[in-house]
């Protein structure tokens, strides 16, 4: 049985264009162009704080890679105004990792 530690990493990883050998818990080696994001709304859907939106290219396959990574849904694909589209999942340590989609 995998620990939480090995889900973790497989969600951070499902993402990374680097794989996996170059994560450690609490340290990445690399940093994206990640934006931070801020919900009006979000304690009512669980988020309790900041959520980083990391940019992709396909929200769909990139949602999809989180999920099969193990990642649980947090809030569906949406459309917040001028085609940008967001997504985010919780991995096994609660922690919320957002998608965002440019038009």
């Amino acid at each position: 049985m995998a620990s939480l530690q090995d889900d973790s990493v497989g969600v951070a990883t499902a993402l990374s264009p680097v794989g996996a050998g170059h994560f450690k818990f609490y340290h990445t080696t690399f940093i994206v162009g990640l934006g931070l994001g801020l919900d009006p709304n979000g304690h009512n859907k669980g988020m309790t704080g900041p959520v980083g939106y990391w940019p992709v290219n396909n929200i769909k396959e990139s949602l999809q890679s989180l999920l099969d990574a193990g990642a649980q849904m947090q809030e569906e694909i949406k459309d917040v105004g001028g085609g940008k589209l967001i997504a985010s999942v919780k991995d096994a340590d609660s922690n919320i990792i957002g998608l965002i989609q440019s038009p």
